[in-house]
């Protein structure tokens, strides 16, 4: 029976993981910091606790990966065959506001990990969450394992310090260790901090009549290529069952802007809308005379990715993995998750 440890397991994509690896068979430890919320370990709970079979095959336990002790600690004493690190300050934003905690979690708590791989006397398959945000502005379309790395924030920057210290260690200690550079991946277990929770929440309140405010939003402009948290899961644990250690794009090949996103939802809430000031610091989307949404300028980036555009026919090729949620699928569900929320709590 194989043996996984996750860090980030309470969040969005390392709570599906957990699930698809219990039942895969796999006996998982999980890493939480002290600090994390009752909501974070909520999210999980919603895909695995209520599950007698898979509760009893998961263990967590409380480390960070900026303290190398307690990884190491808990590494020697779990003694997995895989880690798959998923922990990491992952709000982009925030990351401008905390440049220097989110550079020691996302780079420095890597190398704390890939130390303590290769002085273990195991040999442990090793995966690190790479990002597209890695990519920064580009001019040339779509992005792949070839496109040149030029990120725009500290989060983008420390991830790819993380990713060129993967590829180091891998290289000159044969570590067998796999970066996935995975695009934006949303769920009904996304933060409500991510701008397509945000989305979601905010016009489903509406839709219920829970709230007269307005939808406040940053650049309604920004294009990314969203997929869903489960399937991407899934290719997370093809990645490290390879036959040898790889840097893998994991994306759907299909980009929207928030607007589109907004768009989207606005339909199947089957709420009618129109924009006023389309494309300008001052763009509203109203109904009925009452604005739905609204552009405020304090949550722009100081710098912002225009576009990511995925290519992941790599992926495709070799591990046999293909993105299915289509945009509105995706909305859809997260829509009526957060309906179901709302309701509950106004009950």
């Amino acid at each position: 029976m194989k043996k996984a440890l996750i860090t980030g397991i309470t969040g969005q994509t390392g709570s599906y993981l957990a699930q698809l690896l219990i039942k895969k068979n796999y006996i998982v430890y999980g890493i939480k910091r002290r600090t994390s919320s009752v909501y974070n370990t909520q999210r999980l709970e919603q895909v695995i606790s209520f599950d007698k079979y898979l509760n009893k095959k998961l263990f967590l336990f409380y480390a960070d990966l900026t303290d190398y002790s307690s990884l190491e600690e808990i590494i020697l004493r779990t003694s997995p065959d895989e880690i798959y690190n998923l922990g990491a300050q992952s709000h982009v934003q925030t990351s401008f506001l905390i440049p220097n905690y989110t550079s020691e979690v996302n780079s420095m708590g890597v190398l704390n990990i890939l130390n303590i791989i290769k002085n273990s006397k195991k040999k442990i398959r090793f995966y690190q969450a790479s990002t597209s945000e890695m990519f920064g502005n580009q001019r040339k379309f779509p992005l792949n394992e070839k496109s040149t790395m030029n990120p725009v924030s500290p989060y983008g920057i420390s991830k790819l310090f993380a990713y060129h210290m993967v590829r180091c260690y891998r290289d000159s200690y044969k570590i067998f260790a796999s970066n996935g550079i995975l695009f934006n991946h949303e769920s009904p277990l996304r933060g409500e901090n991510f701008v397509t929770r945000k989305i979601t929440i905010g016009l489903s309140k509406i839709y219920l009549g829970l709230t007269t405010q307005p939808l406040e939003l940053g650049n309604l402009n920004a294009q990314r290529d969203w997929g869903h948290a489960r399937e991407y899961a899934n290719a997370i644990w093809k990645i490290i069952q390879y036959k040898k250690p790889i840097d893998l794009v994991i994306c759907s090949e299909k980009f929207y802007s928030v607007r589109d996103f907004i768009e989207v939802c606005l339909k199947y809430l089957g709420i009618k809308y129109k924009f006023l000031h389309k494309n300008t610091i001052n763009e509203k989307i109203i109904s009925n005379k009452k604005i739905l949404v609204q552009v405020n300028k304090k949550y722009f980036r100081p710098i912002d990715i225009i576009k990511l555009e995925g290519d992941y026919r790599y992926a495709k090729k070799i591990l046999k993995w293909k993105c299915k949620t289509k945009i509105n699928q995706l909305a859809k569900e997260m829509i009526d998750s957060d309906i179901k929320i709302l309701k509950g709590k106004v009950i």
